[in-house]
């Protein structure tokens, strides 16, 4: 397949683990050099207070064939997210593919609970993470981004336009968090498409992150064991699915046609032909509404 990506520059916000982490690895095995950022380093955990760190993420970049560049970083702290863009403009002169994966809510929201029953000052925190982050990152980023023609922005959701339009998604402050991010990318393309770049919104599907395997109790090797309990589970993906979508995307001359548009890993997935890292095409959002939604008994077959 080669490196398409190999004197590209790339930035994950948020690049620890998950999503961010596929992304950024996937990045790093099209040839890109990729910068990637979290609170969670070696030395200093986040109050997540898990073990995968923006080190080992920048070690699995260049592992890949790519360079992999770790820089701690608070994406809610202006200056930090100043200073980082600086340092990537002095040490590389260009920005190509900026990913906005900053979240970290995951123990911020409560499943269906009412916003007047909800922890106010979680779902705030909620908020400023997965919405003022963004906004900050790209202030700081997108000069950089312009400076040459053909810049990629993807802001990482969870849910395309379409189905979260239709759908409720687990709490107030969680639908609004992600329905921001879809609109954030609705607005970039508005400003950057006359600039010569593109911004798009990219949700993976059921994504079995290390977080979601330590919660079902399997690991990447034995994943299937969680599908007794939960056996829409097997319509899941690895993050590196979603990465390789990202690596599409950054890699097509005629990304411009995406512009300010929801996507989905599996929908990219049957435009560029690329798979999950066991040769599948998971289509988790089709098979959210025809089979799982729909009531019918979980079977991924013609979905994957």
């Amino acid at each position: 397949m080669g490196q398409p990506l190999k004197d590209k520059v790339a930035l994950v916000a948020g690049a620890t683990r998950g999503a961010g982490r596929g992304i950024a690895v996937e990045l790093g095995a099209a040839g890109a050099t990729v910068y990637v950022t979290g609170r969670s380093t070696r030395a200093r955990r986040s109050e997540y207070d898990r073990p995968e760190t923006i080190e080992d993420t920048a070690d699995l970049v260049t592992e890949a064939g790519g360079q992999g560049i770790a820089v701690p970083t608070d994406h809610l702290d202006p200056a930090q997210v100043r200073a980082l863009v600086d340092r990537i403009a002095e040490e590389q002169g260009r920005l190509d593919v900026l990913v906005n994966d900053v979240w970290g809510g995951e123990k911020l929201f409560a499943w269906d609970s009412p916003v007047w029953e909800h922890d106010l000052d979680k779902g705030l925190r909620l908020l400023r993470l997965a919405v003022e982050t963004h906004a900050i990152t790209s202030h700081h980023a997108l000069p950089l981004l312009l400076r040459h023609p053909g810049g990629l922005v993807v802001e990482m959701t969870d849910g395309t336009a379409e189905y979260n339009r239709d759908h409720y998604r687990s709490s107030f402050f969680y639908d609004l968090a992600k329905a921001s991010v879809l609109r954030m990318a609705f607005s970039l393309g508005h400003e950057l498409g006359p600039r010569g770049a593109t911004a798009v919104a990219l949700t993976p599907g059921w994504l079995r992150s290390e977080m979601m395997l330590d919660g079902f109790g399997v690991r990447e090797d034995n994943w299937r064991d969680a599908l007794e309990r939960v056996p829409h589970f097997g319509i899941s993906e690895t993050p590196r699915y979603v990465g390789r979508a990202v690596a599409a995307l950054a890699a097509d001359p005629d990304l411009a046609r995406w512009n300010g548009e929801s996507l989905s890993a599996g929908q990219l997935a049957r435009v560029y032909g690329f798979t999950d890292l066991d040769g599948s095409r998971p289509d988790a959002w089709r098979y959210l509404v025809e089979v799982q939604d729909a009531g019918k008994p979980a079977d991924p077959a013609g979905y994957r």
